[in-house]
């Protein structure tokens, strides 16, 4: 009866290291993906904010650029008005 407590046990020790060792594995790998994906994560959160800034930036240069078309536009309107009536006074 002592020798099939003793085969029990063992074999149980056994199952342990045999089952042990993968989930040991296991829980290591989870660990650096969990640590990875939160370093992505930052990344992307800092990529995001960079986009927006920029796209902030893009908008009102684009502003600036359309407000000086339409003063020139103006400009060039205000010569035209002015040489016409320059030709016609001839």
């Amino acid at each position: 009866m002592e020798w099939t407590a003793v085969t029990v046990l063992a074999a149980i020790a056994g199952l342990g290291v045999t089952v042990g060792g993968p989930v040991v594995r296991l829980n290591s790998s989870i660990t650096r993906l969990t640590a990875l994906l939160q370093a992505m994560e930052r990344r992307l959160d800092a990529l995001e904010a960079a986009l927006a800034a920029q796209q902030s930036k893009a908008a009102e240069s684009h502003r600036r650029l359309w407000t000086r078309e339409e003063e020139q536009d103006r400009r060039l309107a205000d010569h035209e008005a002015r040489l016409q009536l320059l030709e016609g006074g001839r």
